[in-house]
Order: structure tokens, then C-alpha cells, then sequence
């Protein structure tokens, strides 16, 4: 039988995009999967809507009070049962083949990691506003404290080889933290060039507001990786030119 997936799902608002979401699911061609939901308490339908879904390896948590992605990840994480940790937000989109492709490179090559191509999309039309995200390099703690090549749509790791990794809390960089922690304790992450997901490139989006969490950027190599000034000063600068790089390359 194969080994079962845990997907890790924080949702907030979602109400507009997470029909697309979860069809994308649903239309897996590996079954064998759990779908952890944290849902932090949205204030529109998001909720109502999951509910419709009358599937049992959907599993919805509504949280009591708003505590932001990280948490929310967490809450799916202390619930996930399966050896395979992948992550999808409320508002990103898999390939049919995603989960298969993905679980079998990670069987084959022996690996503890494995991320992938990904489109980079419109919010609304869903279609390519950048050149797809390439999956070209291997990742080592290292090259990741440059760039963060690892999207929580494109990635997954197997628990039974190094375990379950949480997110920070208290920074609005979670996922480089948690990733730059998974690498700490592996040699390496691979890439598998395909493309098998969608990122929806939302307009108020943190994460592409680079100029306004430069200051989250130093405080994950400050405060997280405990690095000194100088240190984390010099890989701020490379983040911030890299980061410039990966979101540049508009198609006209």
C-alpha cells in the first residue's frame, strides 16, 4: 500500500480561491492522503464552503482565535499521521500528478526532500505572469540561507527520515525558518524539474512586499540562526538582490 500523505493547509478568507484548491485534491492521482485544514478563523464563507466537501481524509480544525499561518500549520501538523509532510495554501493548486511524481522521486532517489517547478500565476485568471519557478538546483542549508528556493506548493519531506518540522510564530518568514532548520539536519534537498503546481501571485501578498520585510529577513538570521550583525547583514543583501531576480523577469 502506499505510504500516506499529510498535506498541511492554513486557510483565512479563502472563500474566493479554495474551490480551485481543493478540486485540484481531489483530482490526484495518489489517493492515499489526509488533508490537515487549519482554518484561522475567517471571517468570510471559507469554511462553509470546505464543509460541502463530504470527504473523510478531509480533516477541518476552526480555530478559537486568529494566530496567523505559522500557527495554523502547526495546529495541522500536531494532527498529521502520514510519512509524507506536503503543503498547499488555501489558494495554490496541484497537477493531477503532483503527489504521485513527487512521492516517487522521493522513493527512488532515497531522499529526505524534493521540490519542484511551479507556475507563477494571476490571481484571478490563473494564468503565467513569470517565467515558472525552476527546480534546478540541489538546496543545501548553505544556498538556502541566500535564496529561498522552497515553496510550501512545491515541496515536500519524509517524516520517517528526519521527522515533523514546525514553524516559528513570531516571525512573518516562517517557512524560510523552518526550511532553513529541516536543512540543518539533512545534506540536501532535490530538484525535479517539472512542473506540477500553481502559485497564485496575490496583490497583497506579504511575501512579495520585499521592501517592507527586509527587517523579518535580518531578524530570520539574527534572532533565528543567532548569527551576528555582520552576518546576517550580508545575508539580508543577498536574499533582498536574489529575491529582486526571482520576481523580475515579467512576460510582456
Amino acid at each position: 500500500m502506499k505510504a500516506l500523505v499529510s498535506i498541511i493547509t492554513p486557510s483565512y478568507n479563502s472563500a474566493e480561491f479554495i474551490e480551485e484548491t481543493i478540486m485540484s485534491v481531489l483530482n490526484q492521482t495518489y489517493q492515499n492522503w489526509e488533508w490537515l485544514i487549519t482554518d484561522d478563523l475567517s471571517k468570510d464563507n471559507t469554511v462553509e464552503i470546505i464543509k460541502k466537501y463530504n470527504d473523510p481524509r478531509i480533516k477541518l480544525q476552526v480555530l478559537e482565535q486568529n494566530g496567523g499561518a505559522g500557527n495554523a500549520r502547526n495546529k495541522s501538523l500536531e494532527r498529521a499521521q502520514g510519512r509524507y509532510i506536503a503543503f498547499l495554501d488555501s489558494d495554490d493548486f496541484w497537477y493531477p500528478e503532483y503527489l504521485e511524481k513527487m512521492t516517487a522521486y522521493l522513493q527512488e532517489n532515497k531522499a529526505e526532500l524534493v521540490y519542484c517547478n511551479y507556475s507563477r500565476c494571476d490571481e484571478h485568471t490563473m494564468e503565467p505572469v513569470l517565467k515558472d519557478f525552476m527546480a534546478d538546483k540541489i538546496v543545501t542549508f548553505s544556498n538556502l540561507l541566500k535564496t529561498c528556493r522552497l515553496a510550501p506548493v512545491s515541496t515536500i519531506y519524509d517524516t520517517k527520515r528526519v521527522g515533523k518540522f514546525f514553524f516559528p510564530v513570531k516571525s512573518k518568514r516562517e517557512d524560510h525558518v523552518m526550511w532553513l532548520n529541516l536543512l540543518k539536519e539533512i545534506p540536501k534537498g532535490y530538484p525535479l524539474n517539472q512542473t506540477l503546481a500553481k502559485y497564485r501571485m496575490r496583490e497583497n501578498s506579504v511575501s512579495r512586499k520585499k521592501k517592507n520585510i527586509i527587517k523579518d529577513q535580518y531578524l530570520v538570521y539574527k534572532d533565528f540562526m543567532q548569527f551576528s550583525t555582520f552576518k546576517s547583514l550580508y545575508y539580508t543583501a543577498n536574499w533582498a538582490v536574489n529575491g529582486f531576480l526571482k520576481y523580475s523577469k515579467i512576460f510582456n
